[in-house]
């Protein structure tokens, strides 16, 4: 088969949905650049599974906060 023919291979493209538990946390969710508001559909909404690096660290930085029952966005004020 020629590559305009080949199978199908579901892992080609990555496919996401927004972040269920940055969606919740973080007020200003709505801010952030599109693709850090992704994560992979094959992994549940954790840290890791964002394609971003922004998106990675700002969902870590909220797990902190939500342990430590600090304000929301206490941490992340400098950031940016």
């Amino acid at each position: 088969m020629d590559s305009f023919h080949r199978k199908a291979q579901h892992r080609d493209t990555r496919t996401g949905h927004e972040c269920r538990f940055c969606k919740r946390a973080d007020p200003e969710f709505g801010k952030r650049d599109p693709l850090d508001r992704m994560v992979r559909s094959e992994v549940s909404d954790a840290a890791t599974a964002h394609m971003t690096e922004n998106g990675y660290a700002r969902h870590r930085m909220l797990e902190i906060e939500v342990r430590l029952d600090a304000p929301q966005f206490g941490l992340l004020s400098n950031v940016a």
